[in-house]
């Protein structure tokens, strides 16, 4: 009964169970989307008890927007299907629901799940995961914070005219310069020990904190579920711009214009 069926842990830490397997776990005749959604007549609610996605026919996830916008003609030819990520609450009903041995067997496996899940030593353990989830949040935004304290520092000389000129540019437009793809260039001053990368972000190291190469600001946007999130937008000051220039030239590297 160990194995019985894969139970996952959604982002909020609970037990979730995938609609296709429960079904076959059941060892149901009925077709998958015909027999679930006789299973929601019962009273259960999307995004409440259960949530949808799709998958292509290798199992991968296909993006939601994508798949519903594609009539049920064009889902079959590219063996994109439907499925349902289900809560233990609402896998354990429908278990009963069957009214079968196998459902009892299910029904009783889902009981053990939760009794497990609920023990002190598995809510240590969500905890701690939550918490270190935290934590890396936290890091990332003090890494933020020490980069926009050391570029917007007073300093009582031509810098501070540099720091508010509106002459700033994108790091994408400097790699043109040099005939690279911004990837490929932040990579580059990666390699020089100039930045490093922490989250999905470039940071300068703190040897260049201060000195003016940079200005960013924090950005607010919507993620795709349509929580608030917030991220920062760096460009480069004419400085900066010197600045690798003579690096990039120390190391072998010019502009396409001076080649």
């Amino acid at each position: 009964m160990k194995d019985l069926i894969k139970i996952e842990v959604n982002e909020n830490q609970e037990p979730i169970i995938n609609g296709k397997e429960l079904h076959e776990t059941l060892k149901i005749e009925t077709q998958y989307t015909k027999w679930f959604e006789r299973m929601c007549e019962y009273g259960f609610c999307e995004n409440i008890d259960y949530y949808t996605f799709y998958q292509d026919k290798n199992g991968n996830v296909v993006k939601n927007d994508y798949a519903q916008n594609l009539t049920p003609n064009q889902m079959s030819a590219m063996g994109i299907s439907i499925n349902h990520a289900i809560k233990l609450d609402m896998a354990k009903e429908i278990a009963m629901i069957q009214r079968s041995k196998q459902g009892k067997k299910v029904r009783q496996y889902f009981i053990q799940v939760e009794k497990d899940f609920n023990s002190p030593e598995k809510i240590m353990a969500r905890a701690l995961k939550i918490a270190e989830g935290k934590l890396n949040v936290l890091q990332l935004e003090n890494t933020q914070q020490k980069q926009l304290i050391g570029e917007l520092k007073p300093k009582a000389d031509y810098l501070d005219e540099i720091l508010q000129s509106k002459a700033l540019v994108t790091i994408t437009a400097i790699a043109k310069d040099y005939g690279m793809s911004a990837k490929a260039f932040n990579k580059k001053l990666h390699e020089l020990k100039v930045q490093f990368k922490q989250g999905h972000q470039w940071f300068l190291y703190s040897e260049y904190h201060n000195c003016g190469y940079t200005h960013s600001e924090t950005v607010e946007y919507k993620r795709k579920d349509g929580t608030k999130d917030v991220t920062m937008n760096t460009k480069w000051t004419q400085k900066g711009r010197l600045f690798l220039y003579e690096l990039l030239k120390k190391n072998g590297i010019i502009p396409i214009i001076e080649n």
